[in-house]
């Protein structure tokens, strides 16, 4: 495969998520960033994948996987004395629970020599998160090497912050996320994360603080909500679709993956968040966090029926 326009680095996690109802776990695949790339796969984009799968059954699903979905994968290393990361998703009557397992994964192994940095180089965009950087210090490290190869190459970077604070405390998080985000071009939040991590309410508010750390796009996701898109010179909220939601699992990952997708076709953050708020709505309709996915023409139809 030719150098990958949109290139990502995380973990992967294998999924076993339970309808609600039922006591079956049924198998997928997650983890942030894995989810993000296809996603961005399924819009049309040329990309490519940065991590460490175990040499187990879970990590060659996760080959197949990519494999099927177009990723490229020629970065991605099978650790054989480490496990490809796993999680459980439950429902209840206040949306989706996840349980992981998956400390000492292959990929919280990764450290800054493991970063093809020509692989970086080439691409357009560079999109990467805050789990990414939980999971461990040399993970943490890796991410930062990343996006310093990226921006000294010319090569955009996204920045989810997706906080866990299962993976690490709070003042931890605040301090390596936001010196992420100050290295960073765009950042996306969830109303929930940005409050935890800012202190503030407003998603007006929020937008400012994230902007005034260096980035040129200033997103918060508020699920039915809509979302507001905040450049120095504008800020918009852009409202969501209507749809009936079952498993909101990767909605905000598919955001990421079709924003970047539609960013780059456009250079229009706030047309780029209403194709993205689209996509995001339709991959809360079915479980997991990968099949319910849409691809371009779905997200596209979506969006010629008024749904946004």
């Amino acid at each position: 495969m030719a150098q990958p326009d949109i290139v990502s680095i995380g973990e992967p996690l294998f999924e076993l998520n339970q309808a609600k109802g039922s006591e079956a776990f049924l198998p997928g695949h997650g983890g942030d960033t894995s989810n993000c790339i296809i996603a961005a796969a399924r819009q049309g984009a040329s990309v490519g994948y940065i991590t460490a799968i175990g040499a187990d059954q879970f990590g060659q699903s996760f080959l197949d996987l990519w494999a099927r979905e177009g990723v490229d994968t020629s970065t991605v290393k099978r650790d054989g004395a480490a496990y490809t990361g796993i999680y459980f998703v439950t429902h209840d009557d206040d949306g989706h629970i996840f349980s992981y397992r998956r400390a000492g994964s292959a990929a919280s192994r990764m450290g800054p020599s493991d970063l093809p940095e020509d692989y970086v180089r080439g691409a357009k965009m560079l999109q990467t998160s805050g789990i990414s950087q939980a999971i461990s210090s040399g993970a943490a490290d890796l991410v930062f090497a990343a996006i310093r190869t990226a921006r000294a190459a010319g090569v955009e970077v996204f920045y989810d912050t997706n906080l866990r604070l299962r993976l690490w405390p709070i003042d931890r998080a605040r301090a390596t996320i936001h010196a992420a985000v100050a290295m960073t071009d765009i950042v996306k939040t969830s109303i929930e994360d940005a409050r935890e991590l800012t202190g503030l309410s407003a998603p007006e508010e929020i937008t400012d603080f994230y902007l005034r750390l260096g980035p040129k796009i200033a997103i918060v996701t508020m699920g039915p909500d809509g979302t507001v898109v905040a450049t120095p010179e504008k800020r918009e909220t852009v409202p969501a679709i209507k749809v009936k939601p079952v498993d909101a699992t990767g909605a905000g990952d598919t955001f990421d993956g079709a924003f970047m997708v539609e960013y780059l076709a456009t250079g229009h953050p706030f047309a780029a968040a209403r194709y993205a708020n689209a996509a995001a709505g339709l991959s809360t309709e079915g479980y997991g966090a990968v099949a319910p996915m849409p691809r371009r023409d779905a997200v596209l139809a979506a969006l010629a029926r008024g749904g946004s």
